[in-house]
């Protein structure tokens, strides 16, 4: 069984948005696709519903992860498509599947971040907004 989720590297100015989830890891904001939808339209709709933020997608960047978990027993793949979001204000009201949320320069968010896939992800990210300004 494959699963897809989509969610976005979300930024202002020179810090990047991490979220701390209930299970205990520091990651970006990320959900599953609904029917119907765009990968872009998800990002932007998962960083709403779980920080309460608007963001622009910059065209441009696009990043793939994939990995595996178990649920009942069954063994699901799943792929993960980031974006890159420049959020309009740093005002996030968290949801209740996370516990909080930071800002953080560049070098501190790479600390922070629990997942080796997910520090590549800010990694290429990061590169690719250097290039722009």
């Amino acid at each position: 069984m494959k699963e897809k989720s989509c969610g976005a590297v979300v930024f202002r100015g020179k810090k990047y948005l991490l979220l701390h989830y209930e299970s205990g890891h520091w990651d970006f904001p990320k959900g599953h696709m609904e029917r119907g939808e765009s990968e872009e339209q998800t990002a932007i709709r998962e960083v709403k519903e779980e920080t309460g933020l608007d963001v622009d997608i910059i065209p441009g960047f696009m990043e793939k992860i994939t990995y595996f978990f178990k649920k009942n027993g069954r063994l699901i793949g799943k792929d993960v498509i980031f974006l890159i979001g420049r959020a309009k204000s740093e005002d996030a009201r968290l949801s209740y599947e996370h516990k909080a949320y930071k800002w953080l320069a560049y070098e501190e968010a790479l600390e922070l971040i629990t997942f080796k896939n997910s520090r590549n992800v800010l990694k290429k990210a990061h590169d690719f907004l250097k290039k722009m300004r």
